[in-house]
């Protein structure tokens, strides 16, 4: 072999080298992308779960037995939570029962390997329906329901809201 071929078979190995680099880490992004993709999908399906099951409760804990057309009758903003008694979400009666309230949630992401752990968590404040991307200090027909989802291995929260509004038709 001359010195031409050496270079020449030399070149090719770092040519070589740098393309199976190029696609080692292509793969490597890939897969990554794929992981990420797989968390904030299923922290979305637990925050839109939780909205579901949120929503079907009645407005207020006033309105869980009768209606009202007086705003006074609703909970005060700042009494939103659970009422005396309710202890677990499973004995809770309205939306605003919701305000404060958190879960961790294990998830198997992939066979074999242990469950990855989700915190739920659930924001509730009365807004005026004028702007509901503020808080309002006094009571309205209008909650806004703030469900987080956050988990160490992901590259944010996810964060999902929906506004709540009580109507009376007469």
């Amino acid at each position: 072999m001359n010195t031409g071929q050496s270079l020449l078979t030399i070149l090719s190995m770092v040519l070589l080298s740098v393309l199976i680099l190029r696609v080692n880490n292509t793969f490597l992004t890939t897969g990554s992308v794929l992981v990420d993709s797989k968390f904030v999908i299923t922290a979305t399906s637990l925050a839109t779960s939780q909205l579901q099951d949120i929503t079907g409760l009645a407005f207020d804990n006033y309105t869980a037995s009768s209606s009202t057309t007086n705003l006074s009758d609703l909970t005060s903003p700042g009494l939103l939570g659970a009422e005396s008694g309710e202890t677990t979400d499973s004995l809770y009666n309205d939306i605003d029962d919701y305000n404060g309230w958190s879960k961790t949630v294990p998830i198997v992401m992939e066979n074999n390997k242990p469950a990855e752990n989700f915190r739920v968590a659930c924001k509730v404040v009365y807004v005026s329906s004028s702007n509901p991307d503020v808080t309002s200090s006094v009571a309205t027909w209008n909650k806004k329901i703030t469900v987080t989802v956050s988990n160490p291995f992901m590259p944010d929260t996810v964060k999902v809201s929906t506004i709540y509004s009580y109507w009376v038709f007469r």
